[in-house]
């Protein structure tokens, strides 16, 4: 409650926003049913019963030696007898303790990572977490990138014995994620579901569950529609949550074809979207890390995506030769976005090159990765980032989380010090916005300049 209180003292805007609602000059947000997105049918939970085992799980030994994982923020050490410490353990950040959770580190190490020591920390997140709860273990973004992670690392390496229990622990993920799809309502829902379905398809394909496979099939192609602009630009205002978005329907996408799908063609179609765009996003000296950078995946890992790249390093190094080449062919295949596209602004000049970008409603998407900026820019010269923008890699609403996701460390005006839009509230409705905010923003280029006219 005092928490609430300093907030409302701190942001007239929500003040203002209050006092409207009272007097029935706002609208409330449209009633939904949490946890249930209205293109899903009402129908009971699909039974989590894998299907029969492709071949026999393999037996690893025992690791030896310590293992040092790449988390957010830290390198952990693991030795062997002391695996069940990484889970429990009380990290300064919340996201580091998620990491581990979802052996984000799996697809980092890639075929560096050793089947014994994956088998071991396997083994002890099952003795404490196997069964599904309403923990951060178990929450469903976290539940579907464990998934993932997993069963793409079994797919290549084997099942480790017992090969049983392990096909029916990550079987009784489905209806964990299903129960708590992350839907809140057409104002407060963002990349997170599309997630669950990647999880959910992927839990599908991978164990003979059609039904969860198709569940997920069709929360992947809803969402595309909700958190993919028009030109195929992920709305929420970060270019690396771009490639990673782009990247879950990488991998979907490769699954429906591995497992013949039907969904096959609507993922393609989705994907080529999401791929137009990116050679607009990166710039002579690399990619601009423009809104929030993921804590838990390295841009670097993502490197696949990169114009030019051939895919033999990071995520592109665990494709099988000929869903490289099919993921290649696709990425050369589609027609650029235009330079201007939902926000986003690229202008080539002679040797200088820059991105500009502000969210299409002025405020930042919510929820969403973006900042409290409006025409923050990363300008190189050749090669060389010269004006960069610092994104950001923790989250949070203090300290410096908070300091860089501000206009203050942005490349943009501000008048006193104050960001160009309010901070955006999921509940505040697009009348009240334009309220507040006068004109949408408008970024416009002619020859070698770039212009930006707001009404914040």
């Amino acid at each position: 409650m005092i928490g609430k209180l300093k907030q409302l003292a701190n942001d007239p805007t929500l003040r203002r926003w209050l006092t409207a609602r009272a007097l029935g000059k706002a609208s409330p947000p449209p009633a939904f049913t949490p946890h249930r997105p209205p293109y899903l049918e009402n129908g009971p939970i699909p039974a989590a019963v894998p299907g029969a085992a492709p071949a026999a799980g393999v037996r690893v030994a025992a690791p030896t030696g310590s293992l040092s994982l790449p988390l957010p923020d830290v390198t952990v050490t693991v030795t062997p007898g002391d695996e069940s410490a990484l889970f429990t353990h009380a990290f300064a950040d919340t996201e580091t303790l998620l990491a581990a959770h979802r052996f984000a580190w799996l697809p980092i190490l890639g075929e560096a990572a050793d089947p014994a020591w994956v088998a071991a920390l396997w083994t002890a997140w099952r003795a404490r977490f196997a069964t599904p709860d309403d923990s951060w273990a178990w929450h469903p973004y976290t539940a579907a990138e464990r998934a993932v992670n997993l069963l793409s690392f079994f797919r290549r390496r084997g099942f480790p014995e017992p090969a049983a229990e392990t096909r029916a622990v990550l079987a009784a993920h489905a209806p964990a994620i299903t129960r708590r799809l992350e839907y809140f309502g057409e104002h407060h829902t963002g990349n997170h579901l599309a997630n669950n379905g990647r999880g959910l398809f992927a839990l599908g394909l991978e164990l003979a569950m059609p039904a969860y496979a198709d569940l997920g099939a069709r929360i992947l192609t809803e969402e595309a529609k909700r958190i993919l602009t028009p030109s195929g630009a992920l709305r929420e205002g970060s270019s690396h949550y771009h490639l990673l978005v782009a990247r879950n329907y990488a991998e979907a996408w490769l699954w429906a074809r591995r497992h013949g799908h039907g969904a096959a063609a609507a993922l393609e179609s989705i994907l080529a979207r999401a791929l137009a765009v990116v050679p607009h996003l990166y710039l002579k000296g690399g990619l601009p890390l423009m809104g929030d950078i993921s804590p838990d995946c390295p841009p670097e890992h993502l490197a696949a995506f990169a114009p030019g790249d051939a895919a033999t390093t990071g995520w592109g190094a665990l494709l099988a030769a000929d869903e490289r080449a099919a993921f290649l062919a696709l990425k050369t295949r589609g027609a650029p976005a235009a330079p201007i596209f939902d926000g986003w602004l690229r202008l080539d000049a002679g040797d200088w090159g820059g991105l500009w970008h502000t969210a299409p409603g002025g405020w930042p998407m919510m929820p969403g990765h973006g900042h409290q900026d409006a025409g923050s820019f990363e300008v190189h010269w050749r090669d060389v980032p010269l004006f960069v923008d610092l994104g950001r890699g923790t989250y949070g609403e203090n300290g410096e989380a908070a300091l860089y996701r501000s206009a203050l460390v942005h490349n943009g005006i501000t008048l006193d010090d104050a960001d160009p839009y309010p901070p955006n509230k999921p509940y505040y409705d697009d009348a009240f916005r334009r309220r507040e905010s006068g004109p949408l923003p408008v970024l416009e280029n002619n020859m070698n300049e770039v212009a930006l006219s707001f009404g914040g």
